[in-house]
C-alpha cells in the first residue's frame, strides 16, 4: 500500500499543478533554447503565428514551447496557440475573451521585438 501512495502522490501533484509546473533547474538561457528546440517542430507559417503571439492565451506568463509544442486551436475562424492541453477547456469556453487576449498578446509580442531592436 504504501508503495502504491508513494507512486500515485506525484503523479496526482504533476497533474494539480498543470501549467505552472517547471522544472527548478531550468535556467533562462536553458528554456530558450527549450522554447526555440519545440517551435521548431511546428511548420514555418504555425511557427511565424506563435512567434506573432509570443504567449499563452490562457496561461499568458507562459511562453509558447514552453510546455513543449505549442497547441494550435482554431477559434472562430482564427488560429490561436496554447502551451499545453490542459488550457484547451479555457479557451473554447470563452472564445471572445481567448480572442481579445490573443489581441493583446499580438501587441504586447510586438512591442517587446521592436524594444530588442
Amino acid at each position: 500500500m504504501r508503495l502504491t501512495l508513494a507512486v500515485l502522490i506525484p503523479i496526482v501533484l504533476f497533474f494539480i499543478a498543470g501549467c505552472d509546473a517547471k522544472p527548478a533547474s531550468q535556467a533562462p538561457a536553458a528554456a530558450k533554447d527549450e522554447v526555440g528546440s519545440e517551435r521548431a517542430k511546428l511548420t514555418a507559417e504555425d511557427r511565424s503565428l506563435v512567434e506573432a503571439q509570443e504567449w499563452c492565451v490562457v496561461s499568458n506568463d507562459e511562453r509558447l514551447g514552453s510546455m513543449g509544442p505549442p497547441i494550435k486551436l482554431t477559434i472562430k475562424g482564427q488560429p490561436v496557440f496554447i502551451c499545453c492541453s490542459g488550457c484547451k477547456k479555457k479557451a473554447e469556453a470563452d472564445p471572445e475573451k481567448t480572442l481579445a487576449k490573443f489581441e493583446e498578446l499580438k501587441v504586447k509580442a510586438k512591442a517587446e521585438k521592436e524594444g530588442k531592436q
